[in-house]
């Protein structure tokens, strides 16, 4: 049948374009062919779709889907906020998160996941399974509750629901992502932190090569560095509160795949959001962390390919 997974041609060119909410314009690629079950896929915070990689994508292409990936606000060829000021002490909001309170923010997770909307309305697509990773799970839960009938399926990748009295992240781990090199810093300061920053949140069984590091990161600064998009991106988090009353929600064939050596968003995330799901399947990975290697990349779409049968 068309639009399932199967036998599939190699994928073709790369469709690209802007999808617009309201002011905010969203850059995405569009692979795969179009009259096939789309997949979209959201990514985390700070985080450009290039972390979605394309051999990860012709994966899924070559299991007969259509893969969209796109930036999120303040990332990437997306629209960015022009308020670069911070909203209050981190601490108390750090708290308050942790119970599972919102705080005020220049927009939420609520509003990301209408972006994803927007960028499925802009396709003319009525209903996409729907793969998240870390903070694009959080927006993904949000999406598969708010829009059930556009939800063929859900997966959430090394996330959280943000439900009251989680652990924490590692204190090491938190700060390698909130406390970047300061704003103006040259290229390969931007470079070296990235390549600090995978050690500390990449798994001890997975890592990744140093040279791949610096090429990505390297990639990604060329094609747009925004550091304030980082900022943003956790106060959206932060403002959100717990996921949990989306969660109750959620009807669609749901896989919670989540590494066990995740330093970032600890197991109990995931954990969590598969206990709230209705009838969602969790998968631990041993040595995972919070990256996406390229040695887990069959695991991975081999646990999606299972969840998008059940949605079949």
């Amino acid at each position: 049948m068309a639009g399932e997974p199967g036998a599939d041609p190699p994928p073709g060119p790369v469709r690209s374009g802007i999808a617009r909410n309201g002011a905010v314009q969203l850059y995405y690629e569009d692979m795969g062919e179009p009259d096939r079950s789309a997949v979209l896929l959201i990514m985390g915070l700070g985080a450009q779709l290039l972390l979605w990689p394309t051999g990860f994508c012709e994966k899924l292409i070559g299991q007969g889907l259509r893969v969209i990936r796109y930036d999120n606000r303040d990332v990437g060829l997306s629209s960015k906020t022009e308020y670069r000021g911070r909203i209050g002490p981190l601490v108390p909001r750090l708290i308050r998160s942790w119970l599972g309170l919102p705080s005020p923010a220049i927009y939420s997770l609520e509003d990301m996941a209408q972006d994803a909307a927007a960028v499925l309305d802009h396709l003319g697509i009525g209903a996409a399974h729907i793969v998240g990773a870390s903070m694009g799970g959080m927006i993904a839960q949000i999406f598969a509750a708010r829009f059930p009938q556009r939800t063929r399926s859900l997966a959430v990748i090394f996330s959280s629901n943000n439900r009251p009295l989680l652990p924490p992240p590692h204190p090491r781990a938190l700060a390698a992502i909130i406390t970047g090199p300061p704003p103006g810093s040259p290229r390969e300061v931007i470079v070296d932190n990235a390549v600090r920053v995978s050690k500390i949140i990449g798994g001890p069984r997975y890592p990744k090569p140093e040279a791949q590091v610096r090429r990505e990161a390297a990639q990604s600064y060329d094609r747009s560095y925004h550091p304030w998009g980082i900022t943003r991106h956790f106060d959206a988090v932060l403002g959100s509160g717990s996921l949990a009353r989306y969660d109750r929600q959620i009807t669609a064939p749901t896989v919670v795949i989540h590494g066990r050596a995740d330093k970032l968003m600890r197991p109990s995330g995931g954990r969590a959001i598969a206990r709230a799901i209705r009838g969602a399947r969790l998968v631990l990975v041993d040595g995972m962390g919070h990256e996406l290697p390229e040695q887990l990349w069959d695991l991975v779409v081999g646990e999606l390919k299972r969840n998008f049968a059940e949605a079949s």
